[in-house]
């Protein structure tokens, strides 16, 4: 069977990696992971994943991710990580995609929560 990567660029496997995270059967321990997750799941088109690891305070009612043209999400570098306390924490990341053939990136400061020992996202300051 083949092995294939993660798409959070990670270097582990998928099934390793953020695969138990959007099956459901784990929690991400950091926040970073959490972050590499929701990539993931924006590669993936999982929307059910992004809302269910978006802090009920700042999260969508919906979320559509097939609207037109959508986003082919081709890579992802971690800048930053840092922990403000036991229960917050930033990911500065820069996200690189297609959109209709023309190359785009997203670099975003995101912050996180932990709450019951689970992390979610709150939000984020877009970097220009």
């Amino acid at each position: 069977m083949k092995t294939i990567p993660c798409p959070c660029g990670s270097g582990t496997p998928f099934t390793a990696c953020c695969q138990p995270a959007l099956l459901g059967t784990t929690i991400p321990a950091t926040a970073e992971a959490l972050m590499r997750s929701r990539y993931t799941a924006y590669t993936l088109g999982d929307a059910r994943w992004l809302l269910a690891s978006w802090h009920a305070s700042t999260r969508p009612p919906e979320l559509d991710l097939e609207r037109e043209p959508r986003a082919k999400w081709i890579g992802l570098e971690i800048r930053s990580r840092r922990t403000v306390d036991a229960d917050h924490a930033e990911v500065e990341f820069v996200a690189r995609c297609r959109i209709g053939g023309r190359a785009q990136r997203l670099h975003e400061t995101s912050r996180f929560i932990r709450e019951h020992g689970q992390w979610y996202y709150v939000d984020g300051d877009i970097h220009e």
